[in-house]
């Protein structure tokens, strides 16, 4: 079940708010729990014992790091290393096991069969979080939970289990304990969800019918600038679904009285690749900062130490997203280019014009979305040769001057919506304007901006097929 979905948005979501809200205090967590868990049986009814499993285990390697942390450090650190062996041996089976048996294979020449086990949705993000939770307890930055309830529901809360943010326990460690009730934390809420439903539906959905069709007259019919259109649309796409998503919920969260961090700050206005993963999926690249790269050493050990750790951290990364080596390249790609500026490019680009400095940007990500999207690297290289105009097509032909006819405003709202300029526009329309800095006309036109949203989201998923959601795979 996806919050851009009917059946989400109209019976799921107001049943659980029902519920949850009717609930005494006591056992709000509980009912809760009971609603996350019933969302993710809805999709994985059988791998909802998996992430039992996780949250138990973590559970009481908590208990047990937490108890031995002062007195008998040795057992912590068994406790925390049994905690990491447990959470990776899980995720490498279920989303890595194929991979290395396809790699064995191709490697050596052997024959074995693939498990071909369906994916647990979430993984990838209820793992890190239990990670970070036993690392934060051995280190003595929170306490461990000693309420399973209270950690299960930690494990499951149902806004941001299957596509994030990575919520470390430290940031809600207070709101599992103690919730209150706040109607305008409550009204930001449904404004920041149907905010992220909006780009879900009427922009990434809507763009990645572009994508889809560019993709879908293969490579070899490919025009030079067809090429550029249909990845630039993957580009919008990409990040106005997972954008659009963690706004969702972020917005779920604050409904039910919890704060979940910033997930991504306009990245496309960066103007080097260190700046864009300091805007993109801000959760993962923190996780990976605090609980690898600054591990390894950073960037305190010498230039030789911190080169090695942006390779291994970039590497992890594109791991991370998928289990194909394509994903590996991709985040190896961002490790070369963001080591690259540290060398010194960065202080060059620094001297650039802005808008080049920002055009050097946009075309080394557009690049990693060809990496990104082809699982097949040689489809990848096929398609970038096409864009750089190696492979010996057109500059352009009728297909492209219609696709960009039928879908160029569209194109042009994702690339004004991929910048704060209309969020500053309405400021400096509140700040200077009579009528609309006057309180009660503000809300009226909030909440007709909010409900045409809402609207015409809703339309588009009645009338609509095209929905899908990038990051199951991961």
């Amino acid at each position: 079940m996806v919050f851009s979905s009917l059946t989400f948005l109209f019976f799921f979501l107001p049943l659980a708010l029902i519920l949850y809200y009717i609930s005494p205090r006591s056992i709000k967590n509980v009912t809760l729990l009971g609603v996350s868990l019933f969302f993710y049986a809805w999709g994985e009814p059988v791998y909802i014992a998996l992430m039992i499993f996780s949250a138990l285990a973590d559970y009481i390697h908590g208990r047990i790091i937490g108890r031995y942390r002062e007195q008998r450090p040795l057992y912590a650190k068994l406790g925390l290393l049994s905690s990491l062996v447990v959470n990776l041996a899980v995720l490498s089976f279920f989303k890595y096991a194929d991979f290395l048996i396809g790699s064995v294979n191709s490697l050596i020449g052997t024959g074995i069969e693939p498990l071909e086990l369906p994916l647990p949705i979430g993984i990838s993000f209820y793992t890190f979080q239990t990670m970070s939770y036993a690392i934060d307890v051995y280190r003595g930055k929170v306490r461990p939970q000693k309420n399973i309830v209270t950690f299960a529901l930690y494990v499951s809360l149902f806004p941001q289990l299957i596509a994030g943010p990575i919520v470390r326990y430290e940031i809600i460690e207070k709101e599992l304990m103690n919730r209150t009730f706040q109607l305008s934390q409550f009204a930001d809420g449904v404004r920041i969800f149907i905010i992220g439903l909006g780009k879900k539906v009427l922009i990434a959905n809507t763009i990645g019918q572009l994508w889809a069709s560019v993709e879908s007259q293969g490579i070899s019919d490919l025009t030079v600038l067809t090429a550029w259109l249909g990845i630039i649309a993957f580009a919008f796409q990409i990040y106005f679904d997972f954008s659009g998503y963690s706004d969702m919920a972020i917005g779920l969260g604050l409904m039910f009285g919890f704060s979940f961090p910033t997930n991504f700050n306009y990245p496309y206005i960066a103007k080097n690749a260190s700046e864009f993963w300091r805007r993109w999926h801000i959760t993962l690249g923190s996780w990976f900062r605090d609980y690898v790269y600054i591990p390894l050493g950073g960037n305190r050990k010498g230039q030789l130490i911190l080169y090695r750790n942006l390779f291994i951290v970039w590497g992890l990364t594109g791991l991370w997203h998928g289990a194909s080596w394509n994903y590996v390249l991709w985040g190896l790609y961002f490790g070369v280019l963001i080591g690259i500026e540290r060398a010194g490019l960065l202080k060059w680009l620094e001297k650039l014009p802005r808008f080049l400095q920002h055009a050097y940007l946009l075309i080394i990500i557009l690049f990693s979305w060809v990496l990104f999207v082809f699982e097949d690297i040689g489809e990848g290289i096929q398609y970038a040769q096409v864009m750089i105009g190696l492979s010996g097509r057109p500059l352009y032909n009728t297909a492209f001057l219609y696709d960009v006819y039928t879908n160029g405003i569209l194109l042009l709202i994702a690339g004004l919506l991929s910048t704060p300029l209309f969020k500053k526009l309405w400021k400096r329309c509140a700040e200077r304007s009579e009528i609309v800095r006057n309180e009660w006309i503000q809300t009226v036109l909030q909440v007709l901006f909010f409900l045409t949203i809402l609207f015409l989201s809703t339309s588009f998923l009645v009338d609509d097929s095209f929905n899908p959601f990038l990051y199951f795979r991961f």
